[in-house]
């Protein structure tokens, strides 16, 4: 299983190591954030966006269709009570490509059904959470966060 880290820095940012990168995520302002990163809802998006793009543009190189100025939209609400995103609503732009038959619509609406965030968000059936500290394991039974006294 693939893990990927995200370390708190103190006054609410965020830090993540994602292989040999490093991404700082801040917080909303009405949370103690500064606008010294993006939020995490704004990550969460923009990775459906970039999986979708890159999807988008494999199929359409392969099949010899123009992608320059391709870009992706996704545009969504983000509703209180509970916090969540909803009306998720992603645009795919080939401002060069002929795409106005419905049946080269239709082929790359269904590959960017295909990107694996957007597979994820429509089939997740649950996420586990451990709370992980002196005295208590995790679901694998290590022990987290232990130091020696």
């Amino acid at each position: 299983m693939t893990t990927i880290t995200t370390k708190y820095l103190g006054d609410m940012l965020f830090d993540t190591r994602l292989g040999r990168h490093t991404l700082i995520t801040d917080v909303p302002e009405e949370m103690g954030g500064k606008d010294r990163g993006p939020a995490p809802p704004q990550l969460f998006i923009a990775s459906l966006g970039a999986c979708v793009g890159a999807l988008v543009a494999q199929y359409c190189e392969r099949k010899g269709t123009d992608t320059r100025d391709m870009t992706v939209e996704v545009a969504f609400e983000k509703l209180s009570h509970p916090a969540r995103l909803a009306d998720i609503h992603v645009t795919v732009r080939l401002p060069h490509a002929d795409v106005s038959s419905g049946r080269c619509r239709d082929a790359l609406v269904k590959v960017a059904e295909h990107c694996p965030v957007h597979a994820t968000i429509e089939t997740v059936k649950g996420i586990r959470f451990d709370i992980v500290g002196l005295g208590f394991r995790d679901s694998a039974g290590s022990l987290r966060g232990e130091t020696a006294a």
